[in-house]
């Protein structure tokens, strides 16, 4: 299918002060977009591809063309990412639902498991992403570097946090940790929580 931009449910200021207005607009409507035009141009001439989505794709890459791989997996992983990456953003939501208890019972407790994803978030060399993901009956935190994707892994996002710098340059410019502790000020843990259900 022709992939678009998704609308935010929310305004770009929602997040502040933790994600300022400013990066929000950019990240969305510039980096994002642009994800959206270069995985359609990939897919011009191919109409067999053209009606699959981003993840239907992903998920069987190596049926993609190799002349045009690369670029579906670039642009597409970068669709894919950041789409569901906005749908986790919302402010003061507290962690609570079988969520907690799962990730209590697999890390020992929330603040074990805040520490073991912030490291993994940091360690993350140069561009990408940190995730909390459902893979063979239990919690896992995995890194993910440009716009790979846990899913080509049969690995199911629940949580992610984006690492690009131009997720928070312009607030928090090479201050990586500030962007993450920020960053858990703005999880929405009900929809963690309903990822988490439907994973099951």
């Amino acid at each position: 299918m022709i992939s678009s931009l998704p609308i935010l449910e929310y305004e770009y200021a929602a997040l502040e002060p933790y994600i300022d207005a400013q990066t929000m607009e950019i990240h969305h409507s510039k980096h994002h977009q642009a994800y959206v035009d270069k995985l359609n141009t990939a897919l011009e001439g191919h109409e067999e591809l053209q009606n699959k989505s981003a993840e239907e794709l992903l998920k069987d890459i190596e049926s993609v063309p190799e002349e045009i791989r690369t670029a579906v997996k670039n642009n597409g992983g970068g669709h894919l990412n950041h789409s569901f990456f906005w749908t986790i953003l919302k402010k003061d939501v507290e962690p609570s639902g079988e969520i907690l208890e799962a990730i209590n019972k697999e890390f020992g407790s929330f603040e074990e498991f805040k520490t073991q994803f912030k490291q993994a978030a940091l360690t993350q060399f140069g561009s990408g992403w940190a995730w909390l993901v459902f893979s063979d009956g239990k919690l896992e935190i995995v890194k993910t570097k440009d716009q790979e994707t846990p899913i080509t892994q049969g690995k199911t996002p629940l949580l992610v946090i984006d690492v690009w710098e131009h997720a928070y340059y312009l607030k928090y410019q090479n201050k990586r940790p500030d962007y993450i502790d920020a960053f858990f000020n703005v999880i929405d843990w009900k929809q963690v929580n309903e990822n988490y259900l439907n994973s099951k």
